[in-house]
């Protein structure tokens, strides 16, 4: 999770690209719950869409080019912040609206990012972590070093699934990754996660959140990198990690990790798999629709009532997790449940600004300020993902 001023910001990850490789995945049984809930595979017409992706591009669009501009979100070098809440839910969403939009290349946002981060990890021993000790506190340092790994690898990786071909700054990103993961003790196959006492993404139990992240990085990497040598040993302690921590921690990092596990095998045991499916499912709202309040223990900073009506970011989360997990595709109960989700989020896109609305966790933030849109710009992302997907 890399944050731009995390201390008024929220951190939000909603993390997954639709790739060639990731498309192979989806078209066996790992993708089989989500192809019963979205219908036959067929072109789409508009009453079943009934969402409008011009939209959600323009919307998507204008955030990023106003996050990497926002002084705030500027770094060392000439460098920007790749937030969890804004650029790097871009980076991983946009490209799954190209088809849809008859677009050939990627759009010049994109371009900057991966410019911008391939810029970071070619020069990561000179330019300075987002987040140093000296004006932060320690460990902020090593907790900026770790998070950043991975998220560098994650979005690299994302765009190398497109050519089939792994560059040789994603190994660099990888080769940083792995250098920095934990071995000691319970911490041992995660890394240092950004804490600024922010949740969810921002506590004690994030380590897990971008452990998930980085198994999600290795199974997009194209050119079978999760088989390669370098990374056998860092894959190990990560699946070990992930396996023995994944009952203590809330839902919402257990359907990340579930969502993981559908492109690295063996990251959770088949029973863990099916509990988080269950546990999912009971949270689903009558709407059809997930209320991201549900998917923890979250209590805001400033004491106001959390929202608790479906939101795009928990549904987006949950569809798309659900919706490539072996454990949904064997139980017969998650079709007709995907199928209400994926219409939730067809008929909830806001048709004024082309988003979809989710609201933070830590406190009651002016839904039209700038910082208000953060929640939003990653509901946004998830959604675009799971629709985009369910229509293949």
């Amino acid at each position: 999770m890399i944050l731009g001023n995390s201390f008024q910001n929220e951190s939000v990850h909603g993390m997954l690209e639709v790739s060639s490789s990731f498309m192979r995945l989806a078209s066996g049984a790992v993708g089989l719950a989500i192809a019963l809930a979205a219908g036959p595979a067929r072109a789409e017409s508009p009453d079943q869409r009934s969402w409008d992706p011009k939209a959600a591009a323009a919307y998507l669009d204008s955030r990023a080019a106003w996050w990497m501009e926002w002084p705030n979100a500027q770094r060392d070098h000439g460098t920007f912040c790749v937030s969890c809440h804004t650029a790097v839910p871009y980076a991983l969403a946009r490209p799954a609206l190209r088809a849809a939009l008859s677009e050939r290349q990627a759009s010049a946002n994109e371009s900057r990012i991966w410019q911008n981060v391939t810029q970071r990890v070619n020069s990561w021993r000179d330019v300075e972590p987002f987040y140093p000790d000296q004006t932060r506190g320690i460990p902020k340092s090593s907790e900026s070093r770790g998070t950043e790994s991975v998220m560098n690898a994650l979005i690299l990786a994302t765009r190398d699934a497109e050519s089939g071909r792994l560059s040789q700054e994603t190994r660099t990103a990888f080769g940083n990754m792995w250098a920095l993961q934990m071995r000691t003790k319970e911490l041992s196959g995660s890394w240092a996660w950004l804490n600024f006492g922010l949740a969810p993404w921002e506590t004690t139990t994030s380590p897990y959140f971008g452990a998930s992240l980085a198994a999600m990085a290795v199974g997009t990497a194209p050119g079978g990198y999760a088989s390669a040598p370098e990374a056998q040993e860092g894959l190990k302690l990560l699946r070990e990690y992930l396996r023995r921590e994944e009952e203590r921690q809330p839902l919402f990092n257990r359907l990340v990790v579930l969502w993981a596990s559908s492109r690295v095998p063996e990251l959770l045991a088949p029973e863990r798999a099916k509990a988080i499916v269950k546990d999912a499912l009971a949270k689903q709202r009558d709407d059809g629709g997930w209320s991201f309040s549900s998917l923890g223990e979250w209590k805001r900073l400033d004491d106001s009532e959390l929202d608790r009506t479906s939101d795009g970011y928990a549904t987006g989360l949950v569809t798309l997790a659900l919706g490539q997990s072996p454990a949904s595709a064997r139980d017969p109960d998650v079709a007709p449940r995907l199928k209400r989700g994926i219409e939730w989020l067809r008929r909830s896109q806001d048709p004024a600004t082309g988003r979809w609305i989710a609201s933070s966790v830590n406190k009651q933030r002016e839904p039209l300020s700038e910082t208000g849109h953060f929640m939003s710009d990653a509901a946004t992302a998830l959604a675009v993902l799971s629709l985009t997907l369910a229509s293949q």
